[in-house]
């Protein structure tokens, strides 16, 4: 599914709207997604409300959140996306919370398999 990057982080390519983005697979983050603010007509987002997100060292963040519909894993996921100005996608543990993710560093490798 991915792999790991020289910098020793782990990522995968997601096709949305008919890219390919780098999807930065972040373990301390414990929301759904961080996606660019060019996606944001392409996953249909809904202002959902504000909202706080945990991540890595305790940071806490209030931002605006938004249900976006997310092509993941072979379907449309229903998802809730803050948005940001960059290129990259961020993946949290909550997207994930029905999969085994895997990372093999020394082999940089990332593999993701969908539990029973």
């Amino acid at each position: 599914m991915g792999q790991v990057d020289d910098a020793g982080i782990p990522f995968a390519l997601l096709e949305v709207a008919g890219q390919r983005w780098k999807a930065t697979i972040d373990t301390g983050f414990n929301g759904d997604l961080e996606l660019p603010l060019a996606l944001g007509l392409d996953v249909n987002a809904e202002y959902f409300g504000r909202g706080f997100s945990l991540l890595a060292g305790n940071q806490v963040l209030d931002e605006e959140q938004y249900l976006v519909d997310f092509p993941f894993d072979g379907e449309v996921v229903r998802a809730v996306a803050t948005f940001v100005d960059g290129n990259g996608i961020l993946v949290g543990t909550n997207l994930l919370r029905n999969y085994e993710l895997t990372v093999d560093f020394p082999a940089r490798t990332v593999a993701l398999t969908r539990s029973s």
